[in-house]
């Protein structure tokens, strides 16, 4: 090759190699151009203001320092879109929804009913209980019924007693009875009028004396005077106590026995306020007993007590039950269910979904995803489980059921800080105003003015 032709090719690959890095250039250029133009087209976000990392309530509409050298947090636009809408309005992140746990329930339409559940204590009949008392003073001559816990029939003779004034009684009706045999062919119908009045006044004071049919008719057929009364049982029971013994001297202050008929028995229950509105008179009740096991007793709720128990804020229920078989015992316990008969058609959400506070009532309704709604409700009864719902709410409506308070101290915190910002906002804004006629002197600006006891603006660094 000859010299020429050396130098040739050494000045074309010269030219190659600086179109090559020319190229090369320009290709890096304009690429750089196109990643550049995107960033312009979406440039960075620029905070609202400026508030304190501890003091919601102090803001700076450039950034600042507190006096523990801590920054002031940034407020950008799109942290006040989420306070749009109703105050206490919280919005998050369906990432983090799922993470706590958040549970709804949707607001529907159904009956409620309860079940009442107590302990009962079985008790006498007070409508069946019997004291028998001497309409005269006298002496107990005989005791048939002698022991406690007997039982007795009724008519049954319980005792004979021995009464001057019932011995004085009978006479004084011999001797009418005497009259009248003599007296009923008199011709003056006067005379006859009063011997038939003078018997039937001596038989009444018998009656009055508790002296019994049986006895006063065989004095009639025998005429002889008895000289003791017999005192007999009213009804069917069992003797509770006896008052008297044989010899005793006796008044009509004498209860000389306490009987009771245990054939129908009564059950006191207590209920709390909250479950009254569900009882009424004439509801079902179930009662089991423990020394009839496997066995179901029926009765009914016979009357609601007018007033509260003092110490232990309950209402008492008297239950009326069967006991024809005598299986239930007086001061028994017993487990009672009510079934009341009271239905409620409203709308219900569950239970868990109410959040109260002391003053009111509220649910957080779902308004989207991740958005929950502070919503205050007046309620009614609960049951099963559900409350009703009476105001602020529609069938249809999704609420939260868990999780609920950690949303409700968020949206406390949200509310809060909104009421602190609205006023703030505009001053603000007159702040930049005055930045932009005054560039120079960029210090922080506080909100509407406060009382001596709201904490002082810092100036900016």
């Amino acid at each position: 090759m000859s010299k020429q032709t050396a130098m040739i090719i050494a000045l074309v690959s010269l030219i190659a190699l600086a179109v090559g890095a020319g190229g090369g250039y320009w290709v890096a250029t304009q690429w750089a151009l196109k990643r550049a133009v995107p960033a312009s087209e979406k440039p960075a976000k620029q905070p609202l203001f400026y508030r304190h990392p501890m003091n919601p309530e102090i803001t700076s509409p450039v950034p600042a320092k507190d006096t523990m050298g801590m920054d002031y947090v940034p407020v950008y636009p799109d942290e006040e879109e989420r306070g749009k809408g109703p105050a206490g309005m919280v919005k998050i992140d369906p990432v983090t929804v799922q993470n706590i746990g958040v549970r709804t329930a949707t607001a529907e339409r159904r009956t409620l009913t309860r079940i009442i559940r107590a302990v009962g204590r079985v008790d006498y009949d007070e409508e069946l209980l019997a004291r028998p008392h001497p309409k005269t003073e006298g002496w107990i001559e005989k005791l048939f019924v002698d022991e406690t816990g007997a039982k007795v029939q009724k008519n049954e003779r319980l005792l004979s007693l021995y009464s001057p004034q019932l011995v004085a009684t009978q006479q004084e009706y011999l001797l009418a009875l005497r009259n009248l045999e003599t007296l009923k062919a008199s011709p003056y119908p006067d005379i006859r009028q009063g011997a038939e009045e003078l018997v039937q006044s001596a038989r009444e004071r018998l009656q009055l004396l508790d002296v019994p049919e049986h006895q006063i008719r065989e004095l009639e057929q025998v005429e002889k005077i008895q000289k003791n009364l017999h005192i007999h049982s009213p009804f069917h029971g069992v003797v509770l106590n006896i008052g008297a013994r044989e010899g005793q001297y006796v008044t009509p202050q004498t209860e000389l026995y306490v009987l009771a008929d245990l054939c129908q028995v009564w059950v006191y229950v207590d209920v709390y306020e909250y479950e009254l509105p569900w009882v009424k008179v004439g509801d079902e009740a179930e009662m089991r007993v423990a020394a009839v096991p496997g066995r179901i007793f029926h009765g009914t709720v016979a009357y609601i007590y007018p007033y509260l128990e003092k110490q232990t804020r309950t209402v008492q229920l008297r239950l009326e039950f069967d006991n024809s078989d005598l299986l239930l015992k007086p001061e028994m316990f017993a487990n009672v269910t009510i079934h009341a008969s009271k239905q409620v058609d409203a709308v219900v959400v569950p239970e868990a979904a109410i959040v109260r506070s002391g003053t009111r009532e509220q649910v957080f309704v779902v308004r989207g995803p991740g958005k929950f709604e502070p919503r205050e409700v007046k309620i009614g009864v609960s049951a099963e489980g559900f409350t009703e719902i009476l105001e602020g709410l529609k069938p249809g409506e999704e609420v939260v059921t868990s999780s609920q308070f950690l949303i409700d101290s968020e949206s406390k915190l949200r509310e809060a800080t909104a009421k602190m910002k609205e006023p703030k906002l505009g001053a603000i804004t007159a702040e930049k105003q005055e930045q932009s006629a005054d560039k120079n002197d960029p210090g922080i600006k506080e909100g509407p003015a406060r009382d001596k006891h709201t904490p002082q603006t810092h100036s900016a660094p």
